[in-house]
């Protein structure tokens, strides 16, 4: 009986040291940091990553992530210096560097986050305040963006934290005003096509009236010349027909006719009311042309008196 009792002592002895070797020992892993508490108080901060011994049932390990950390930030609304009303969407990166400071001013990562977003915020407001809606959007982005990040790191420095970055994801203005801002755009661009329009149809009118301008000239000088070279064509035709008429009389009359003959009695459709011993058909009558003889000449007229 007193050997059972004295086995299960043991027993007990066994598992208790079983379990106090177990709840001594912790892993830190690469990704953390652990800070030992004992009693409420910390003792000591491991960032090596490894097997570690602490005392059990009283100290208690506290596992802080030493990776590069992501703060989201809502979208807020702030006034520029110019007065205009801005949705400004910003994140922020950063590093837990002292554990102990850390867990000494807010305890977990939730409330870093929340503490670094009322930072963050009053940051966006004093920078972004001074600066104009065109410095913001287009001017100086990375250098506002650079002032941010160096006021959050210094007042998340009490925290034991340290700020690697600070991004302006977007700036907007709000719906309203993007509403207004569009239609006063959109009136602009309006205007502006209209004046382009207007300032074309003039330019297009210039050039018209000169081309119109041109053509007439052009019209006119090859009219005149034309004329002058039909003039030119006729005194020479005509010419030509003097000197025809000099050498034979006859043989030119003859040729006339023939050319009369020609234009008049065309095969398609030629009516004329003339006598057939009229003067245009003599050479019908008489290859030469002159008209028969008669038996007695016909009486002189009488001279007016």
């Amino acid at each position: 009986m007193r050997l059972n009792f004295t086995g299960g002592v043991f027993a007990v002895v066994a598992v208790i040291a079983l379990i106090a070797a177990y709840t001594s020992l912790f892993t830190v892993y690469q990704t953390h940091q652990a800070l030992v508490v004992r009693l409420g108080d910390p003792v000591h901060i491991y960032t090596n990553p490894g097997l570690h011994v602490k005392v059990p049932f009283i100290d208690s390990v506290i596992h802080v992530d030493k990776r590069i950390l992501e703060l989201e930030n809502p979208a807020q609304e702030l006034i520029a210096a110019d007065q205009k009303r801005l949705v400004v969407d910003a994140f922020a990166r950063y590093k837990i560097t002292d554990a102990l400071k850390f867990y000494q001013a807010v305890g977990d990562i939730n409330q870093a986050n929340s503490r670094l977003a009322t930072l963050l915020n009053s940051a966006l407001r004093r920078v972004l305040g001074e600066s104009s809606f065109e410095t913001v959007v287009r001017d100086e982005r990375s250098q506002l963006m650079g002032r941010i990040r160096e006021q959050l790191n210094r007042e998340a420095a009490n925290f034991g934290i340290s700020v690697i970055d600070v991004r302006i994801r977007r700036v907007d203005l709000p719906e309203q005003n993007s509403q207004a801002v569009y239609q006063r755009m959109q009136t602009e661009r309006q205007r502006e096509a209209a004046e382009f329009r207007a300032q074309g149809s003039q330019r297009a009118q210039e050039i018209r009236s000169r081309a119109d301008r041109d053509v007439t000239v052009l019209i006119g000088e090859a009219n005149q010349k034309a004329e002058q070279f039909r003039g030119e064509g006729d005194g020479e035709r005509n010419k030509i027909f003097a000197e025809a008429y000099n050498r034979d009389k006859d043989f030119f009359v003859f040729y006339r006719s023939m050319q009369a003959y020609e234009v008049g009695l065309k095969s398609t459709d030629t009516r004329m009311v003339i006598k057939p011993d009229s003067e245009f058909f003599r050479f019908f009558g008489n290859p030469s042309g002159k008209a028969p003889a008669t038996g007695a000449a016909p009486a002189a007229p009488a001279p007016a008196r």
